[in-house]
């Protein structure tokens, strides 16, 4: 008879037992986009879009995030005290920096000096970078600046049309190392891009933007101004801060959709940022809308733009429901043609 030991039992337990499986809030955005066990173990052309349920979103204003919330709204304006102060002392004052900052950091007709990129080919790469930064969970900051970057180098520098892609994956790197927590690995953008391309590539042109930009990266974004008005919003307590969110949110798909859409090169991001908030008040058919007019833009400029946004929502009204969470998606009303 063949004995065993307690310690060998043991062992045999624990090399039988499964392996623990790490929560996914402790795994990093470059563990979640690399391929484990060896699927998808191939470059793919274009970056897979993760449908996932965003959750509901916080009725309580605090930074704007989402969070789990049973509780209906009260219809009272609701911000963290520090929030509310810092915005109050700081708010106006930092708003008007960054407004008469934005005309500095605006590009005019980039495409003007590139003869092999046209406004197709730019939406189609931007089209692309936006799956790709929400495949990584990047935020629309991101986005916004890596598109600011792109037009402004577009501005200084030809590009051949084969190393246009390479140029959209480098402006994506480049504002993620300003605003994100964990920056993709150029490995991972270079997979992307079926790796065409090499690492020194990449590190190059990185170069070459940021010595024709002079450095100069820190531009004002739609990202900023849908923040600003939001609060200012909030604060007026126009709207609770359920309704005030929900508008900022489909706002910003509307936004990604003008990001693509070279017509919309020619506005401002602080008047699209109004525009957009005042489109997504009247989708959802909130009963106290934001008062475009604190932009301090003229009527006629405001309604140029609504008039433009509200096309571009009626042509895409199958892709708009694609970057929305599906709370809000279900609630949005079609704008008509």
């Amino acid at each position: 008879m063949v004995t065993t030991s307690p310690a060998e039992a043991a062992l045999s337990r624990q090399q039988s037992a499964p392996a623990k499986r790490r929560r996914a809030e402790d795994v990093t955005p470059e563990e979640r986009a690399e391929p484990q066990d060896g699927a998808g173990a191939g470059p793919q052309p274009r970056a897979p879009v993760k449908k996932c349920k965003a959750p509901p979103v916080r009725r309580t204003a605090g930074r704007f995030s989402s969070s789990s919330s049973s509780s209906s709204s009260s219809g009272a304006c609701q911000m963290h005290p520090l929030e509310l102060q810092v915005f109050r002392d700081y708010g106006q004052s930092w708003y008007r920096f960054r407004k008469e900052m934005e005309g500095r950091f605006h590009p005019l007709d980039p495409l003007a000096r590139q003869p092999q990129v046209t406004a197709e080919s730019r939406c189609k790469l931007i089209s692309w970078l936006i799956p790709v930064h929400k495949h990584f969970g990047f935020s629309f900051e991101s986005l916004c600046l890596a598109v600011n970057t792109l037009d402004r180098f577009l501005t200084t520098t030809p590009v051949a049309a084969d190393c246009f892609q390479l140029l959209g994956v480098t402006t994506l790197f480049i504002a993620c190392k300003q605003v994100e927590v964990h920056p993709p690995k150029v490995k991972q953008l270079l997979a992307l891009c079926c790796d065409t391309f090499s690492h020194q590539q990449l590190c190059n042109l990185e170069c070459i933007v940021l010595n024709k930009l002079y450095f100069n990266l820190a531009a004002p974004t739609i990202n900023f101004f849908l923040e600003y008005f939001t609060y200012v919003r909030m604060e007026a307590c126009e709207a609770d801060a359920w309704e005030a969110n929900n508008a900022k949110i489909l706002a910003k798909g509307v936004a990604e959709l003008s990001l693509a859409d070279y017509a919309f090169n020619k506005y401002m991001p602080s008047l699209l940022a109004v525009c957009c908030l005042g489109l997504a008040d009247q989708m959802l058919h909130h009963q106290k809308p934001l008062d475009l007019h604190l932009s301090d833009y003229s009527e006629d400029i405001l309604q140029d733009c609504l008039d433009k946004l509200h096309l571009l929502v009626s042509l895409n009204e199958d892709s708009l429901p694609l970057v929305l969470p599906p709370e809000i998606s279900e609630q949005c009303l079609l704008v008509d043609k």
